[in-house]
């Protein structure tokens, strides 16, 4: 069985139900894990399609299945009982990129007295070793396992086999979009304390539907949009970065006389199909303030390329755009770089980095995308943030800034910062000491889609032009996960 195209969800589904009556549950995991992955490679489906109750089910469907079949052997020396909790994470896979891995370490980092057990499928290849050894895995009592090879089935029995071995206090399911393995071994007859951390929230993921975890949204515009759009009950824990101080009173803004700006995120959050580009705004961006742009993030070399063309036909000198693949921490590289305004990816926002630069007293410009208030981010910022939809709003501000007007932005950030973003909430959160959880506010309220722009990028994502590039795309993600 393949997935054909043209087929509808519905017709897809009972197929899919006939092949786990004859038993077939490693073909129906593999087959549920390579349609998620067509619809989020696919930008019309981006911000549109959340979830799916039919995949989900399905996905506890085999791993119902899958559990009766299961004898579990003796305990590893993790599991064997101590004095402190024990708390699981299941991942497709562990890396230093993403902003689900920081999460994970705060998570960690909130809960110290406790044991921390993660389990990966490895559906999205190995893990990174070195970032176990030298990020969450710092401290002792953290410890990383993995799948390793085998079909679908036998990664799903090794997990719940796991699940069943260790009797955690606590499990946190932290899966990509497509990993039908991980959604389908928590079971509601394992009885355990399990949460879903919607981390992937923009696209399609697996999980989302699953009533017997508690669902968690990390900002304001997902936890409306699955309460009031997809009628999920669920819960607000805000995301926390560590505090690395406020802007240096020795770094004052503009100090060299020309806006310095900075960008953070992979080549996954900006070289996307979107009817403005950042890598042919960045030189525009720079022509206009004179002043220098500084990339923090892997972007492809055909990005780069384009980038730099850019510059040579805008007349800015290549030295003035600057690019690093990988900083440790944004926060500090905003202050050793001396910048003045982030501006945030587009058209994926990066929620992290967003806090990270308005604890770190910079301010930011972020982009009021076309249709979705959950890309644009605008909700989880300090109020009065600037946001733009076209580049000449944008180009605009930046030419006229003044060092008041930045540092009025930084303070209002760093505000927004010490209100909701210390890892002290989270802490509290965890250990049940936060009291009651405040409702996070709407922005979407006075969100507009703009619908002829939209109508004419989506017309224009049916090319054929398009759809070679997608496949391409679809093709180098395969090749890219067992890099």
């Amino acid at each position: 069985m393949r997935i054909d195209p043209c087929q509808s969800l519905h017709s897809l589904a009972r197929q899919l139900a006939s092949e786990i009556d004859q038993g077939r549950l490693d073909h129906a995991l593999r087959v549920i894990h390579d349609f998620v992955e067509r619809i989020v490679t696919e930008p019309l489906c981006t911000s549109q399609v959340y979830g799916s109750r039919k995949l989900d089910e399905l996905c506890q469907r085999v791993g119902r299945l899958n559990l009766a079949t299961l004898s579990t052997g003796p305990a590893s020396a993790a599991d064997r009982p101590a004095d402190s909790p024990l708390v699981i994470y299941i991942v497709t896979r562990l890396q230093k990129s993403g902003g689900h891995s920081r999460v994970i370490e705060d998570f960690i980092a909130a809960r110290p007295l406790a044991r921390h057990l993660i389990l990966s499928t490895d559906l999205g290849g190995k893990s990174d070793i070195d970032y176990l050894l030298n990020g969450v895995g710092r401290n002792a009592n953290v410890l990383l396992e993995g799948a390793g090879e085998g079909n679908f089935q036998q990664r799903l029995s090794w997990l719940q086999g796991r699940l069943l071995q260790t009797a955690a206090d606590k499990v946190y399911l932290f899966n990509h979009h497509q990993d039908s393995v991980a959604v389908a071994a928590i079971q509601p007859a394992m009885k355990l304390d399990a949460s879903y951390y919607h981390h992937g929230d923009h696209q399609l993921c697996l999980g989302v539907y699953l009533s017997h975890l508690q669902h968690i949204d990390l900002h304001p515009m997902g936890y409306h949009t699955c309460r009031e759009v997809l009628g999920v009950d669920n819960t607000y824990i805000p995301l926390t970065a560590d505090d690395k101080g406020d802007r240096p009173a020795d770094r004052p803004f503009l100090c060299g006389g020309q806006l310095t700006t900075c960008t953070a995120a992979r080549s996954n959050k900006i070289e996307v199909p979107y009817f403005v580009s950042y890598l042919e705004l960045i030189p525009e961006l720079l022509k206009a303030t004179g002043g220098r742009h500084y990339h923090l993030g892997r972007l492809t070399p055909w990005a780069l390329f384009k980038i730099r063309r850019g510059l040579k036909r805008a007349g800015v000198p290549a030295e003035r755009f600057i690019y690093t693949a990988w900083v440790p921490s944004v926060w500090q590289a905003l202050h050793e770089l001396d910048v003045d305004l982030y501006v945030a990816s587009f058209p994926y926002g990066g929620g992290l980095t967003l806090i990270e630069a308005m604890g770190a007293g910079v301010p930011v410009a972020l982009h009021r995308h076309i249709f979705s208030p959950v890309l644009s981010g605008i909700g989880l910022a300090y109020p009065g943030v600037f946001n733009w939809r076209f580049p000449e709003e944008l180009l605009g501000y930046c030419a006229t800034l003044t060092a008041s007007d930045l540092e009025r932005a930084g303070r209002a950030g760093r505000r927004q910062y010490e209100s909701f973003h210390r890892p002290e909430r989270l802490r509290a959160i965890l250990d049940g000491t936060a009291g009651e959880q405040a409702v996070p506010g709407d922005s979407a309220a006075a969100f507009t889609i703009e619908a002829d722009e939209f109508a004419l990028w989506m017309e224009r994502q049916l090319s054929l032009r398009r759809v070679l590039s997608r496949a391409a795309y679809r093709a180098f993600r395969r090749l890219r996960a067992w890099w």
